[in-house]
């Protein structure tokens, strides 16, 4: 039989990702609702008027007590006891000392999801809190996701719906591979034409600018940067239909075959729009980073074209097409340098032996672990910052829980010195889209996201137990049902609260 120590510890160890430091105990507090209520400490640096905080407590509200519907729980009949006052206004004040974050807002609302996961009911359905300290900050500042919205449309709320989950989980940067060669669904006030001709739809599968701004006013009262990627010079087949002379003609001998390649790198009107799109793409998403791509480029078409060959020459490259690819890739950097944003790239970028910026951050997307160590040895090596992606495409599934394979990967475990390791700046989960659109996007994402959301937040040497994560993803998964979120089973078993709802 378990002791009551054991079954008290269940409800409150649940707190997911694991925190730098939890010190908990049987002790409990019984939470009333009508009288509790979240507001800022005398002392606090921030206080009534901060619109981000202000909206978190009236969300995170709701979601401590689901079960009661009388608004945001300030009874002005009621007097505060002191005990919730307490921890009301304590962990509000004292959550400032987290190390490592971007504002006193990103902080804040960091504390209300671990508090709100440390609340819970006993069978009559009352809330409690058990004594609790905790000390916590992220491991890594970047911890994204990826959405690809090209391949298959997502409709905006799937993408609000995605970022609720990813508060929940501490993720910080929404990475929106907004367009790819399958569609244009980017509305470009510059270049209409773009989405016109380039979108699977011109009218229903589109994001307008307003629904982009919609969805960085979601993002930002969450505490996630959104970052933009603009894919080239490969993955652009929809860019060309509303763009003629864009993409490069494929040759069948001495014609034209009627089919078309990577972006065409050797017109000066090919620089001409990327800055004029990415002047505009700056100025609607307002994220010190911008992601170029640069993966994939088939250069078949390239060799096929006499123009392309003729520049070949002119340029020096010989027959090597890295080196047209290094060209093009140098020709963008500087553009969005020009525009103060920091670039953002995949690896075959720096493979390619590329003159980049030395402040150019490059995404791990592929290889095997052994080739993925010797690649961060080699870009940390170079002093660039890194990111990675490739443990954690979640897009590839397989049977029985494969979340366990995500658990268990360590960024830092390379070959190299501790300021080298220091440049592995977080890493992201990826979800493309050739098999996922809204119908199976979130079974699919929740609760094997989770899985990286802990890795990139947590001490690695006390999540290192698979066995030990997984009672507690398993109930961090009923929270999220409970929440909305219709996260996949791990194994057998039930959510006291499942199905409410659906």
């Amino acid at each position: 039989m378990q002791s009551s120590l054991s079954l008290y510890l269940e409800h409150v160890y649940g707190v997911w990702p694991m925190p730098q430091q939890i010190t908990q105990s049987t002790e409990r507090y019984l939470l009333n609702p009508r009288v509790f209520a979240l507001s800022y400490a005398n002392d606090s640096m921030a206080q009534s008027g901060c619109s981000v905080l202000d909206v978190a407590f009236k969300r995170y509200f709701k979601l401590i007590f689901p079960d009661f519907a009388h608004g945001t729980g300030r009874d002005k009949s009621l007097r505060f006891g002191n005990t919730l006052r307490f921890y009301g206004e304590l962990y509000v004040a004292n959550i400032f000392r987290q190390k490592y974050l971007n504002s006193i807002s990103c902080s804040v609302k960091l504390g209300l999801e671990s508090f709100s996961q440390l609340v819970y009911q006993d069978d009559s359905s009352a809330y409690f809190v058990n004594k609790t300290e905790i000390e916590d900050y992220p491991r890594f500042q970047f911890r994204g996701l990826l959405l690809d919205t090209s391949r298959h449309y997502l409709p905006v709320n799937s993408i609000l719906s995605t970022l609720d989950a990813m508060a929940y989980s501490k993720f910080n940067v929404f990475h929106w591979h907004i367009v790819d060669d399958p569609s244009f669904p980017y509305q470009s006030s510059t270049y209409p034409d773009l989405s016109n001709k380039g979108a699977f739809h011109p009218m229903t599968h589109i994001y307008t600018q307003s629904d982009v701004r919609r969805v960085i006013a979601h993002a930002r009262l969450r505490g996630i940067r959104v970052l933009p990627e603009f894919d080239s010079p490969g993955h652009t087949l929809s860019w060309g239909k509303g763009q003629p002379d864009f993409l490069t003609p494929c040759y069948k001998g001495d014609v034209p075959s009627g089919s078309f390649g990577p972006l065409n790198p050797t017109l000066s009107s090919s620089y001409q729009f990327m800055s004029d799109l990415f002047k505009e793409v700056t100025s609607v998403f307002h994220d010190s980073h911008v992601h170029l791509g640069g993966d994939e480029v088939d250069f078949t078409c390239w060799k096929s074209n006499p123009k392309v060959q003729a520049f070949m020459a002119k340029m020096g490259f010989g027959s090597d097409y890295t080196k047209l690819e290094s060209y093009y890739m140098e020709n963008i950097l500087n553009i969005t340098a020009a525009l103060n944003k920091i670039s953002i790239v995949w690896q075959d970028v720096f493979d390619y032996h590329e003159h980049i910026p030395k402040d150019t951050v490059l995404e791990i997307w592929r290889g095997t672990p052994a080739e993925i160590r010797a690649e961060l040895g080699r870009i940390t090596l170079a002093g660039h910052r890194v990111l990675l992606s490739a443990p954690w495409y979640l897009n590839h599934i397989s049977y029985g829980q494969d979340w366990r394979n995500a658990y268990t990967v360590q960024p830092q475990n390379f070959s190299g010195t501790e300021q080298q390791k220091e440049l592995v700046i977080g890493g992201e989960v990826c979800m493309w889209g050739e098999y996922v659109d809204a119908t199976n996007l979130v079974s699919r994402l929740w609760p094997r996201a989770c899985a990286a959301a802990e890795r990139l937040w947590s001490n690695e040497k006390k999540t290192s137990s698979v066995e030990r994560a997984f009672p507690r993803l398993k109930d961090f998964r009923c929270t999220l049902v409970r929440r909305g979120i219709q996260a996949e089973p791990l194994f057998f078993g039930h959510c006291k609260h499942e199905y409410s709802g659906l």
